[in-house]
This record gives structure tokens, sequence and C-alpha cells, in this order.
């Protein structure tokens, strides 16, 4: 399942405009295959008071959809992160760290950082930027 693949353009742009659709698709991808507790190893689950946050019902941890991914401490709105990862990763454009810093309206170091995440991302997994999972991508701890 590439990330090419599931997501077409259409629905990457409303991503790109809405943090909580992107928070929503990024907790959709994490628990595809069901929640389990971090801390307990419990199942069940109710919402968290975030978006797309999940609490365990045994020891009450809430976990967020960016925990542990490779939006794990962003500093900046999910859906401009979405967006970089997006354009380097399926659309496979070498985008400036400046470009991005103008189209975007964040500083030119945090594009040129949170870019070289998703590069070594996709060095430490050993794939191509074009060919990699989504799941491999967005669930790689950084």
């Amino acid at each position: 399942m590439l990330l090419k693949k599931q997501l077409k353009r259409e629905i990457a742009e409303e991503l790109f405009n809405d943090s909580d659709k992107t928070l929503n698709f990024i907790a959709g991808i994490k628990w595809e295959n069901g929640y389990i507790c971090r801390k307990c190893g419990h199942d069940n689950y109710c919402e968290g008071k975030s978006t797309g946050s999940r609490r365990c019902t045994r020891c009450k941890t809430e976990e967020s959809a960016t925990a542990h991914t490779l939006f794990h401490n962003c500093k900046f709105p999910v859906n401009k992160a979405f967006y970089i990862a997006y354009t380097v990763c399926v659309e496979g454009k070498d985008i400036s760290s400046y470009e991005y810093s103008d189209l975007l309206g964040l500083n030119q170091m945090t594009c040129w950082k949170f870019r070289k995440r998703i590069k070594d991302c996709v060095l430490k997994h050993g794939a191509d930027k074009s060919n990699i999972a989504i799941q491999t991508l967005l669930l790689s701890e950084y």
C-alpha cells in the first residue's frame, strides 16, 4: 500500500488545509490494526481530549495521533508538516527549504529540519522516496 496509490491529490489538498482532518487521517493509519495502550497493553479506549487522540480506559493514559510518529514533537501545524512529507515522498519534488518557507509561512530552518527528518526516515528504511509505504513513513519514530 503506497502513498502514491492510496492518496489522491484532491484528498491530499483537503488534508493540507485542515489540521483536524490531517490528525484524523494520521490516527486512522496509526491505529489501523486496532489500538493497544503503550503503557499497560489494554486494547479498549475512548476518545481523548484532542483531535485524533485516544485514551486507555484502564490506565487513563492519553496518546495523541502524532505521538511516536514522524510528526512527534512537531512545533508547527501538522497539516503543513504533512504537506512537506507529501511533496517530498509522493510528488518527488525537491523543493528547497526557502521555497517551503515562503509557501507555508514558516521559518526556513524549520522547513529544512523537517525535510531532513523525512529524508532520514526514508534512508533509515532503505527505501526509495517514491516507493515508501505510507505506514512506514508516518509511523516511523524519529
